[in-house]
């Protein structure tokens, strides 16, 4: 079984090393063998080629060979190494490579081969392979042991109610994470590769019975048809896999959180783990999962309805609020409460700049100082977004280059942004566009903006689920919309969305006091 899994994984990307060394094989002289793996990994000073033989038989001689900071060394010692040195009964007169396969390894990780292809993908990704003289098979044994970053609370999805863990860089620590969660044998997990010259591991989770199996076999599609030399992070499969590419909103959601995967999953969708990411990829991805956290569903259901609904309305704001400022100004002052107009026209007063430019460039302004702050260190950073936003404000205004409301307004807009990280892009450009709008047309801009909007997010599609399918009019249904813009209590979401879940649409939630 070992065998057959380890040939597909590495079988599946190796089309770059078939034709360059598919002529190579293996030699029956130990030497030989020595220097043709040498000659492939010529100039790289990090592989390791150890020879040793038995110490009660001299013709028994052997060289492992792994690369230095990836394989364990004390594993290849003893569970390689010193079984081999230390045998007594070893006789390369016999059934001799068996007995080591059999007998001597001391490993649950073991392959014959004698693909060069799949020894090099093993060595390079970890493994140690083992050179026995006189044979023309070798051994590939499982002795991965590079440092990994220690299980912590994630930085970008802190909470205070919900688990403290997060997903790391290694991929079966993840997956040991996410396991825990969800002990039961419908949860799925198949492995591909990735990246001509990276040869990454997917893994792809679904639990059984309640994904899709159109959106199933759609994502495998369409991760097959993918050629890459290398996935270095979840952006790269995201851009080739996702819906409507040119499209500024996201149709494939991400996370570094086990509980919000195991959540997902149990409501239809597809996880995909990508080895040395933090992050994990979930299919299909919906417009209203931008206002849904994880500590919606750990804390009261009212308190998770209440700050939602900050959250969308966060959203509304953060995109209009300037653009009906421009356009309130510009073109309807007959709305503006008379005592209010007046003091923004003596606060705009000697302000050399139209309104939309102040506008724009204080936009752009405030979102250099954020993104500043967040690519400095965490001590610096808060301290310059706080002092920096401060103090450029308050010159802008006392050398009368804007008015004191315009910083205001401008400053919520960023603010409330801040409420929903995972759409700043969509909402910072949604901002500008419904600021052009506002200074030709007014509010009848914002109006055809808003239209527009609708549309496109009514139009797009993630891994054929309509983008705002919990929300479509034309299949109103009540139950979907109990963990929209509100959080139900979990006794009245007895389904799960009928839009992404295949089958087994119900949930097991009977049980506390409904009234």
């Amino acid at each position: 079984m070992f065998n057959t899994t380890r040939a597909k994984k590495t079988k599946e990307n190796t089309e770059e090393f078939s034709s360059k060394y598919n002529e190579k094989k293996l030699h029956s002289s130990l030497a030989d063998n020595i220097n043709l793996f040498k000659e492939i990994f010529s100039n790289d000073d990090t592989i390791i080629y150890r020879g040793f033989s038995n110490q009660n038989n001299e013709s028994i001689k052997c060289c492992v060979i792994y690369v230095e900071g990836m394989a364990n060394s004390a594993i290849i010692y003893e569970s390689i190494i010193k079984p081999i040195l230390e045998n007594k009964f070893l006789n390369d007169k016999k059934d001799f490579f068996n007995d080591l396969f059999n007998k001597v390894i001391i490993s649950n990780d073991i392959e014959k081969t004698s693909s060069i292809q799949i020894m090099l993908q093993s060595i390079i990704s970890g493994d140690t392979l083992l050179l026995i003289n006189g044979s023309k098979e070798a051994l590939v044994i499982g002795s991965k042991g590079w440092q990994i970053r220690s299980i912590d609370e994630p930085t970008s999805e802190m909470a205070v109610l919900a688990p403290r863990e997060g997903f790391t860089e290694s991929l079966m620590v993840n997956l040991s994470l996410f396991r825990r969660k969800l002990q039961t044998p419908d949860l799925k997990f198949n492995f591909i590769t990735l990246g001509v010259r990276s040869n990454t591991r997917i893994c792809i989770s679904y639990i059984e019975g309640i994904a899709n199996e159109k959106i199933l076999q759609e994502l495998y599609k369409r991760l097959k048809d993918i050629e890459i030399d290398a996935i270095l992070g979840i952006s790269y499969v995201q851009e080739l896999i996702k819906d409507s590419p040119l499209s500024i909103f996201e149709t494939i959601g991400y996370t570094e959180r086990p509980d919000v995967v195991s959540a997902k999953l149990l409501e239809g969708r597809i996880a995909i783990f990508i080895e040395g990411n933090p992050f994990v990829i979930t299919v299909p991805h919906l417009f209203m999962e931008y206002f849904q956290v994880n500590e919606d569903y750990f804390e009261n259901f009212y308190s998770g309805s209440i700050i939602r609904i900050f959250r969308v309305m966060g959203f509304i704001l953060t995109i209009t609020v300037s653009a009906l400022y421009v356009s309130f100004t510009t073109f309807h002052q007959e709305l503006i409460p008379t005592p209010l107009l007046l003091s923004i026209m003596a606060a705009r007063k000697g302000i050399p700049f139209p309104t939309i430019v102040s506008a724009l460039v204080m936009t752009l302004v405030f979102e250099l100082l954020r993104e500043a702050g967040a690519r400095m260190p965490t001590y610096i950073g808060q301290a310059l977004s706080i002092v920096g936003t401060l103090v450029i404000g308050q010159a802008a205004v006392d050398a009368r280059l804007v008015s004191a409301p315009m910083v205001i307004v401008i400053a919520f807009s960023s603010i409330t942004s801040l409420m929903i990280t995972k759409i700043k892009t969509a909402a910072l450009l949604l901002r500008i566009i419904f600021l052009i709008l506002a200074s030709f047309l007014g509010i009848y801009g914002i109006l055809a903006g808003c239209i527009g909007l609708l549309i496109h997010l009514y139009e797009i599609r993630s891994f054929g689920v309509p983008y705002m399918a919990n929300l479509e009019l034309s299949s109103f249904d009540f139950q979907d919309l109990k963990d929209t813009f509100i959080r139900a209590p979990w006794w009245y979401m007895n389904y799960r969305p009928k839009f992404i879940a295949a089958k087994n649409f119900k949930r097991k939630t009977s049980g506390g006091r409904k009234s």
